[in-house]
């Protein structure tokens, strides 16, 4: 049997295949949607210690934060979709308490006059529906202050030395913190 090259055939082919991947990738652009609550970074190195805290930074919205979005006496995980996360490069000590070097998942329980606050060894977890209080790695309790007004949720390190610094959590009208002290070796 003689075969022929067909050319109407080839273009045929290569018609239906540019078809296919336009098609592929016009869907995949519809999927892209902008978060309504956007990520963020933010990295101090306090010592010889990096810390690096990941997060999604909800808005206030006009919404009552505080037992109201973000309910009392529950965990919430310090921010919006994926749980807030905390990476030491080295051991550290949170509010005193020593902390191995490594990545953490970060929550906190607020209520009205103190909050805990929670460092758990799960470091990758959606929200805090799968939050499990036997991972937790370090909990301490601390008290909110009031902030100035914050539309987005932020963290910010502040008061600054050669090997220790504070954390911050400021959202609406709150403001908790609390100390970090880096590898001085």
């Amino acid at each position: 049997m003689d075969r022929k090259f067909n050319p109407g055939f080839i273009s045929l082919i290569i018609i239906v295949i540019s078809l296919v991947m336009f098609s592929s990738a016009h869907s995949q652009d519809k999927k892209k949607t902008i978060r309504v609550s956007p990520k963020a970074e933010v990295m101090q190195t306090i010592g010889f210690t990096d810390v690096r805290i990941s997060y999604s930074r909800p808005g206030v919205k006009g919404r009552k934060i505080w037992d109201g979005l973000v309910p009392y006496n529950k965990v919430w995980r310090a921010g919006a979709n994926e749980a807030t996360k905390f990476t030491f490069s080295t051991d550290v000590k949170v509010n005193g308490k020593v902390l191995k070097a490594g990545s953490y998942s970060f929550f906190v329980i607020p209520n009205e006059n103190e909050w805990t606050v929670i460092f758990n060894k799960v470091a990758d977890q959606w929200g805090a529906f799968e939050y499990n209080e036997a991972e937790d790695a370090l909990r301490f309790t601390a008290v909110p202050e009031k902030g100035n007004f914050t539309e987005w949720l932020e963290y910010k390190f502040s008061k600054i030395d050669d090997t220790s610094a504070y954390v911050s959590l400021n959202w609406e009208n709150l403001s908790l913190k609390f100390k970090v002290v880096g590898s001085d070796k």
